[in-house]
């Protein structure tokens, strides 16, 4: 729970430490603009929000690593959500009214996060799951899209050591296997999801690996 709540913030605090002009740079999502990363940061918010207020009466059907859907094909940009997503996020058109609604919905999301009982269970995408691993799976979340935050903005700040250790656990249980261990955590991230095509060098570590990259989760 803690984790979550860290890495939430630092995510939001990143873009709270945005420029205007960063705002129309290319972010880590393939097709979306760092606005359009944002507007779906808001979205997850409110998700996050209507979960942890749709308790069920029922046994968990998942936990934080098979909340994850797996596929091998990096999303195309044609799914409606996504479609919906740019155009929602350019009607703001000044970044900073995006920014206040993330920082406003942001911070009532992380405040229900901390008031959630971790073993209430929670619905979610026609699944059940504790809260506790619900939020676990999202550091997942707030991790990768930090990453995709600063893919293009060297100057600013990167997630949390301890989230981006936790992250790629979760990954690696989700496919199975371990990245090798000289992989920085980001760069098995990164590697992980199709976010960076593998160099040469990190192609012949990776051995057998490399042929079932990327992992694309949603």
């Amino acid at each position: 729970m803690d984790l979550f709540s860290r890495s939430w913030a630092a995510l939001r605090a990143a873009v709270a430490g945005l420029a205007d002009d960063d705002f129309a740079r290319p972010s880590g999502c393939t097709g979306w603009l760092v606005r359009d990363l944002v507007c779906h940061l808001v979205i997850d918010a409110q998700d996050v929000l209507i979960t942890l207020a749709t308790p069920v009466a029922a046994a968990p059907t998942r936990d934080a690593v098979t909340y994850w859907e797996v596929t091998g094909a990096p999303p195309s940009g044609d799914d409606p959500l996504d479609a919906l997503t740019v155009r929602l996020a350019a009607a703001y058109q000044d970044p900073g009214l995006l920014e206040f609604h993330l920082d406003d919905v942001g911070s009532a999301a992380g405040r229900a996060a901390e008031l959630a009982d971790p073993e209430l269970t929670v619905g979610t995408r026609g699944q059940v799951l504790t809260a506790g691993d619900y939020l676990l799976a999202y550091v997942l979340e707030w991790t990768l899209h930090h990453l995709d935050l600063v893919a293009r903005l060297p100057g600013a700040p990167r997630p949390p050591a301890e989230g981006l250790a936790r992250s790629r656990e979760l990954l690696e249980r989700i496919a199975g296997t371990a990245f090798p261990a000289s992989f920085s955590d980001t760069d098995a991230l990164l590697l992980g999801t199709g976010r960076r095509v593998p160099t040469d060098g990190e192609r012949a570590r990776l051995g057998p690996l490399a042929a079932r990259l990327p992992f694309v989760i949603g």
